[in-house]
């Protein structure tokens, strides 16, 4: 759990130039971590050491497949 929660945080990276929102954005809501958990353990489990970019492109790479919430969780952070 503690990796899906880690590589969930990579859904809400700022593009903001201000770094203490970026910050606060990071780790995304409990309902956004909620929405792709599965879909992260279910499609990027072989990728889920490589780091947060990694299982973004393999979200991105199985978009037809994720769940509607997870896929709305990327686009409301313009992925």
């Amino acid at each position: 759990m503690r990796k899906s929660l880690l590589a969930l945080t990579l859904l809400s990276i700022s593009l903001s130039s201000n770094a203490a929102f970026a910050q606060q954005q990071r780790s995304g809501t409990a309902e956004e971590q909620k929405a792709c958990a599965r879909d992260v353990q279910k499609f990027c489990r072989p990728v889920i050491d490589q780091g947060d970019f990694t299982i973004l492109a393999c979200l991105q790479q199985n978009r037809p497949k994720i769940t509607p919430a997870c896929n709305q969780v990327l686009k409301n952070h313009g992925q």
